[in-house]
Order: C-alpha cells, then sequence, then structure tokens
C-alpha cells in the first residue's frame, strides 16, 4: 500500500507472510504526536539505515493499545494514523508497519511477539524508547527484547529526551493543550498543534453578525484544546489563512452540550462546506465567555479579531 505522498504503508497480522523483500532499520512505538521525544528514534533510524543502505521504518500500532487490552474504551490522541504517517514521511522514515493490535497479538508472550515481528518484517536494527513494553501485559522490555533479539538484530536504545527538567511525552503535551497552553505544546511538539475535519453546515449566525465560520467537525478521538478562543491558522487545499478559532458551547446564544469548533478566516469570503479543513492552534487569547446581549458578543468579536491581527504582526507569523 502507499500513503501520504509516495509513503510505503505496510499492515502486519498475526498470521501471514512476510511483507518486506529487504531488511529494515526500524523504530517501534505508538509515536502519537511525533513529538519531539520520538524525533531522536526516528533520526537515528533514519541515520542507521542510510549507513546500511537499507529502507527506514517506522513500526506503530492499531487500534490504540489501551482499547485492544480493555484498559480504556475510549483514548483522545494528539494525532490520527493518517497525521502519523505523513509525519513520519517528513522525518525521512521511508515505511511505515502497522500492527493490526487485535487481542491475539497482544496476548502474544514476548518472545512470540518478536518472532512474529521477524517473520513479517527482516529486521537489521530495531530502535526503542528506553521504557519500551510489549507482549503479553506488558511483560516484555528493553531487557528481553536484547535477550529475544540475540544474533537476529541489533537493539539500539534511546534514552528519555528532556525538556526543563521533564520528560517530553505525549502525555505531557496532551496536559498542555487541556490547559490551553497551545504555544508550549507546539514547543514540545516541534510544530503546531494542528487538527482535521470536514467543515460542517453551522447555524449560520457568524455570518449573519459579519464573522462567518467554518465549523470543523472532527472525529470524536480527536484530542481539542481547553475550550476559548485563540489565534490560528486554516489550511485548505495548500491555501492558509489566519484564523480566529473558538472551542467553545456558544453560551451566550445557543448553548450546546457538544464543544464545537468554528473558525473565522480572516480575509475569505469561500464557502468550504463538506469539504476538509487543517486547523493549527498559536496562542489562546481568551477564555470562552456568556455575555449580556448580542451586542456584547458582537463587540468582542471585532476586538478579538484584532487580537489575532495583533498577534500575527507581532509574532512574525506569515
Amino acid at each position: 500500500m502507499v500513503g501520504e505522498a509516495g509513503m510505503k504503508v505496510d499492515t502486519i497480522r498475526t498470521q501471514g507472510e512476510q511483507i518486506i523483500d529487504g531488511p529494515v532499520c526500524a523504530c517501534i512505538g505508538y509515536f502519537d504526536g511525533l513529538h519531539r521525544g520520538h524525533r531522536a528514534l526516528i533520526d537515528e533510524t533514519v541515520s542507521r539505515a542510510k549507513a546500511a543502505g537499507c529502507e527506514s521504518a517506522l513500526i506503530t500500532f492499531s487500534p490504540d493499545p489501551w482499547i485492544t487490552i480493555g484498559k480504556m474504551s475510549k483514548v483522545q490522541h494528539l494525532t490520527t494514523m493518517e497525521q502519523r504517517i505523513e509525519l513520519a514521511g517528513r522525518m525521512g522514515i521511508d515505511r511505515v508497519i502497522i500492527l493490526d493490535f487485535v487481542k491475539a497479538m497482544a496476548e502474544l508472550p514476548p518472545k512470540a511477539f518478536i518472532d512474529m515481528l521477524v517473520t513479517h518484517c527482516p529486521l537489521k536494527a530495531l530502535i526503542c524508547g528506553f521504557d519500551f513494553h510489549y507482549g503479553k501485559f506488558g511483560s516484555g522490555s528493553v531487557e528481553t527484547l536484547r535477550r529475544d533479539a540475540a544474533g537476529r538484530f541489533e537493539v539500539i536504545v534511546i534514552e528519555a529526551v528532556n525538556d526543563h527538567g521533564d520528560k517530553i511525552s505525549s502525555s505531557r503535551i496532551s496536559l498542555c493543550l487541556q490547559q490551553g497552553e497551545v504555544a508550549e505544546a507546539g514547543r514540545l511538539l516541534g510544530y503546531p498543534y494542528e487538527i482535521r475535519g470536514v467543515v460542517g453546515h453551522g447555524r449560520q449566525k457568524g455570518r449573519q453578525w459579519g464573522f462567518p465560520t467554518a465549523n470543523l467537525i472532527t472525529d470524536e478521538e480527536t484530542l481539542l484544546p481547553l475550550g476559548g478562543v485563540y489565534a490560528g491558522e486554516a489550511q485548505w487545499e495548500g491555501q492558509c489563512w489566519k484564523a480566529m478559532i473558538n472551542i467553545g458551547h456558544n453560551p451566550t446564544c445557543n448553548p450546546v452540550r457538544q464543544l464545537s469548533v468554528e473558525a473565522h478566516l480572516l480575509d475569505c469570503s469561500q464557502n468550504f462546506y463538506d469539504q476538509p479543513m487543517r486547523l493549527r492552534f498559536y496562542k489562546r487569547l481568551r477564555a470562552e465567555q456568556q455575555f449580556a446581549s448580542l451586542n456584547e458578543l458582537i463587540d468582542q468579536l471585532h476586538r478579538d479579531r484584532q487580537s489575532v491581527r495583533d498577534y500575527f504582526q507581532e509574532s512574525g507569523h506569515e
């Protein structure tokens, strides 16, 4: 299978034949967000693959292991599989290998898991984080991996990447987003936090007020930043617009129980209904609030739009 921008994408199931012809240097993990900590594994993988004259690969899991083993029924993620594949390609990875992480695979003992992996994918080297676990109940560790790999492939362990004394992790970045700290999340990721979805048909109230919005319908597993108003960007078919993004319940005019994501694209009058769109978050401007009147709300929207313009002018974002 060929994914984004020509990226090779393969799926490994518990039963099946070898799917890759030549040896690969691969890194393994869930890689949610492909943040700066993950980048250390990826850079090592790409470097070793080039030195060995073979392909580099990123091995990941779908569905989320926490769901497969029954620890959680729903998990929100920083990135979709599509985003992970795209980001891996940008970072120099040649091939993404998706482990079809069903219960049968989750219940494999550690050595059987590695045997299965080698059967499908001839490994020259496997790069993992210091806290990598595998096999039934996560009972396999870096120590057992070295033993299970002996005589078959090299194991390279990457230590934690710290920032201000704390490990860069997907959970740390998720916490930043839940607190509205999108700039800090972007710094830890190494790129602005982005969500994707399809533009739906809203109530068109914003258009009546002079603030038409694109109402983004996202996957329920997409982690949304804390409710509020943000300065960001909207991207559609390679074109970008500065955007005032609101995440919330619209408490002033029509409170709704479910969070909505609305983006007012500055200096844009296009219609994006039923089209895919991406939103990037740069700075939280304020919390969502309920106003005493519609006029107060509209006055605040004017101030918010100017705040977005000021942000881009002051930050140097083009």
